[in-house]
C-alpha cells in the first residue's frame, strides 16, 4: 500500500526529537511518555531484527522507533514495525499506522502497561494484522493476531527457550528465543 504525501501523517513526537536522550518518548492517552533505554532492550530488538529480516521478501521491511502517529492521543514508536520496503526507503519521520504487517514490542519495566494492555487495544482497532510481545523480565513471548475493536482475539504465550514460529500476512516468520536476553534482576522466568 502506498501513502500520498498529502495523507501522511504529521508526527507531533518530532518537537521533542533529541530533547530526551536515552529516552524512547511516545504519546499515549493524550500524554508524553518516556521510557528509560536500557542495554537487554536493545539487544533483544537487534537479535529479534537480524534472525526475521533474513526471512523477509525483499518487498518488506522493517523500521524501528520511528513515529507512528494514529490520532491526537496516541503515538507510538514500535520497537519494530515491518511495512512495505517502497514505504521503508522513503526515509521519514513518521508513517501511517495503516502500513504496518507486524508490530513488535520488547518490554521494559516502565513499558509494562502500555505494552500488554493500550499497545494491545490500539493496534487492534486499528486493523494491524499481528502483534509480538517480546518479554525480558519474564522471559516470554507473547504472539496476538486477529485484530477487533477491543483487543486481539488470538492469543499465545511462549516461554523463551526454543524457536517460535508466527503466521502472518507475509509468511511464516521464526524466531530463535533461546537467542535472547533475560533481564538478570527478575525474579525468574513465567
Amino acid at each position: 500500500m502506498t501513502i500520498p504525501d498529502s495523507d501522511r501523517p504529521h508526527s507531533r513526537l518530532a518537537r521533542y526529537e533529541d530533547m530526551f536522550r536515552g529516552h524512547r518518548t511516545e504519546i499515549v492517552e493524550g500524554d508524553l511518555v518516556m521510557c528509560p533505554l536500557k542495554p537487554f532492550h536493545a539487544k533483544s530488538i537487534q537479535r529479534i531484527w537480524t534472525q526475521l529480516e533474513d526471512q523477509l521478501s525483499p518487498a518488506w521491511g522493517f523500521i524501528s522507533d520511528v513515529a507512528i502517529p494514529f490520532d491526537a492521543d496516541f503515538e507510538f514508536c514500535p520497537d519494530l514495525a515491518l511495512i512495505p520496503t517502497a514505504e521503508k526507503n522513503k526515509n521519514l519521520t513518521s508513517y501511517s499506522p495503516d502500513l504496518i504487517e507486524l508490530a513488535i514490542e520488547v518490554v521494559s519495566p516502565s513499558s509494562v502497561r502500555n505494552d500488554y494492555e493500550v499497545k494491545n487495544q490500539q493496534y487492534a482497532a486499528r486493523g494491524i494484522p499481528n502483534y509480538l510481545i517480546f518479554d525480558p523480565q519474564k522471559g516470554h513471548l507473547v504472539t496476538l493476531w486477529n485484530p477487533g475493536p477491543d483487543g486481539y482475539l488470538g492469543r499465545d504465550t511462549i516461554a523463551y527457550g526454543g524457536k517460535a514460529t508466527v503466521e502472518t500476512g507475509v509468511g511464516r516468520l521464526t524466531v530463535d528465543t533461546s537467542r535472547l536476553p533475560v533481564d538478570p534482576g527478575t525474579s525468574g522466568r513465567s
